[in-house]
């Protein structure tokens, strides 16, 4: 009887089915830069390593060569969470934190009280870096030859210099093309 016993256990063994899911095989690394920042004046460019199909970290490069904008560079590591089939693609949510330096401007008023009732503005210039924290949605598009299309949009608040209410919410967002190798 007990080797009736063993001999099922172990002709059962073999007939078992698993329970871990298929990995695909895919390209993990992709380099893109972002389209419409290039036109407005600024650059920003990115790096994506793909952990594994639903997830990836990377880091974006921003860089601002035009006076429109107070932010004049930033370094901003995330962490995307993708909800597609498709390995790494389709729509995403992201945590990112974000090192950035921004010129702020202070602006000072006074004003004479006999004729001829002169202004004098007086603009004061600082350079300030602080750390943000924030979240962003998006999707992406690939190619099977990878190439790839993105859009994405997020918010994040700075911690540090946060008095400041004209540079207290950052912003992070674009339309990027780039390439899955």
């Amino acid at each position: 009887m007990k080797k009736l016993f063993v001999l099922i256990c172990l002709t059962s063994s073999l007939f078992g089915f698993s329970q871990e899911k298929e990995t695909i095989n895919f390209k993990r690394n992709e380099l893109k830069g972002n389209a419409l920042l290039l036109v407005l004046g600024a650059g920003e460019f990115t790096y994506e390593q793909l952990l594994n199909e639903e997830s990836g970290v990377g880091v974006s490069l921003f860089f601002s060569y035009d006076d429109q904008y107070n932010t004049k560079f930033s370094l901003t590591p995330f962490y995307r969470f993708y909800f597609s089939k498709k390995p790494a693609a389709g729509f995403f949510v992201e945590g990112f934190g974000m090192l950035n330096s921004y010129t702020q401007e202070t602006y000072y008023y006074e004003y004479e009280d006999f004729p001829p009732y002169k202004t004098i503005e007086t603009i004061t210039k600082d350079n300030t870096t602080d750390f943000a924290l924030g979240f962003g949605l998006g999707s992406k598009w690939i190619t099977k030859k990878g190439f790839l299309f993105e859009i994405n949009a997020g918010v994040g608040r700075n911690l540090f210099n946060s008095n400041n209410t004209d540079n207290e919410m950052v912003g992070r967002g674009g339309i990027t093309l780039g390439y899955r190798f």
